[in-house]
This record gives C-alpha cells, structure tokens and sequence, in this order.
C-alpha cells in the first residue's frame, strides 16, 4: 500500500510509546491519522505534536469503540490503516505464599479479565469494525482494500513468572493473527502482528536504571531496550508491503525471556 495524504489511518494506543511512534511515522508519510486512546490529556497532546485527530476511546466498551470511529471517519474518511496498540500489563502469580506472614493469595481474577478484555478483546473488537468499514472500500491496485497491524509481545511464547494473564492476553493475539488474515483474504484486507521484546515505553522508562541496564544487558545484540521508532518501521512495512500478510514476528534483538 502506498502511504500518502489519500489514505487514512487509525492506531490505537496512539498516545505514548509504540503507538505514538507509529502516529508520527505515518504522519510523516502524510497519512491522516486518528489516535484512540483512555488518556484524554496525552491524547490531546499527541495530536497537537503531530497534527493527527484524537479520540478518546476505552477499547472495552462497544460504544466508545463505535463512537471514535464515527468520529474519526467524520473527520479523515474510511480508514485503510489500522495499527492496533492499545494494552496494559499485570504480573503476579496464580498463587503464591507470603515469606513474611504466610498468607496465601491468588492472582486477583477481575485483574486477569482486565488483562483479556483490554489486550486481547478489545483488539479484535477493533480489527473487526475496521474490517467492516474497509469492505466498504473500492479495492486499490492489486485488489487491496486495507492493511492492519495487531501488537503482541514475546510474553505470548516466553512468559515468564507471573505472567500468566498478560501472557494469555497476548498469546491470544498472535493465535488469532492467521484466521483473521484468512477471513479477510478475499476482501483483499491483510493482518500482521508485531512480538515486540523490551522497548523504551514510558512504563520501562520509569524503572530504575539498573533495573533497565540489566534488561538491556539480557538482549543478546543489540545490547539495548528497543525502539519505539523500530517498531513504527516495522509496523509500515508491514502495511507497505503486499505480500506480507497473516504473519507474526518477533522484534526482540533475538532475546528470549528466562523464568523471571
């Protein structure tokens, strides 16, 4: 797909990180861009750096999910792009005992729903209303219609301790990547996902520096936390290039997770 100002793009999670590296990069190709996100000021603010328009969105709910759309069609058009980024994290273990006190405890289960809805759930809910607002769409040349991005990460094949929830939520993701992808072969719309390792987000940023000097030190070559702009370079490749399609694939500078 050729990236230019006739094309109009969504990316979820488009307020900080992943996603707002991958709202500057299509921004840079002149793409419109609508940016879903909950935070309102982040958002605001992230549409102002880049000239994208924002909405805010919680991806659990079906009306907020209908309503950015709305929204962001009303202001850009049909969307071809969607780069689905939106997630959040949890880590505890499904039981575990107190060294302290001895007290027994369970990963809490609504924080484990939380995990799926969000990461997993609220991924398809957008993949699939952007799929039926692309079928809308006159295919271009070589019968393409749309092109879509899902974010998993490598907890989906290397969880580690505690991970058991988010691993789930994501795993899920890359096992939905080639039904998806196969569903909407013959509408000429194709889906990737991208297993990102351990990236410079504003959640990694905000730990201590040892705590990223050793993860860094982890990743076999090269020896650093990755890249928001990597991913969005990968992201656009994705959508660029027409034979890649129902693939997943690890951006992770070869690391693989051990236990903790």
């Amino acid at each position: 797909m050729r990236l230019s100002a006739d094309v109009a793009a969504i990316v979820t999670g488009g307020a900080s990180g992943l996603g707002l590296a991958t709202v500057k990069a299509l921004r840079a190709n002149g793409v419109k861009v609508a940016i879903f996100d909950r935070n309102e000021d982040a958002g605001a603010a992230a549409a102002n750096e880049t000239g994208a328009t924002f909405c805010k969105v919680d991806v659990t709910s079906e009306e907020s999910v209908d309503a950015g759309f709305a929204a962001a069609r009303a202001a850009n058009g049909q969307e071809r792009i969607l780069v689905a980024c939106a997630g959040i994290g949890s880590a505890m273990k499904t039981a575990s005992r107190s060294k302290d006190t001895g007290e027994i405890k369970h990963f809490p289960l609504n924080i484990f729903e939380l995990t799926i809805q969000v990461n997993l759930i609220g991924t398809f809910r957008c993949i699939a209303k952007s799929a039926s607002g692309m079928l809308t769409l006159d295919p271009l040349e070589g019968g393409e219609r749309g092109a879509m991005v899902m974010t998993a990460s490598v907890a989906a094949v290397d969880g580690q301790m505690g991970q058991a929830a988010y691993s789930a939520s994501k795993g899920g993701v890359v096992g939905m990547t080639l039904p998806i992808a196969r569903d909407l072969s013959g509408e000429g719309i194709r889906l990737n996902t991208i297993l990102p390792g351990i990236f410079e987000t504003p959640l990694m940023m905000g730990a201590p520096q040892k705590v990223k000097d050793a993860l860094a030190a982890s990743v076999p070559f090269p020896k650093r936390l990755g890249k928001p702009e990597e991913y969005a370079s990968l992201a656009l490749e994705m959508i660029r290039n027409t034979y890649f399609n129902g693939e997943h694939v690890r951006l992770d500078g070869a690391i693989r997770m051990g236990l903790r």
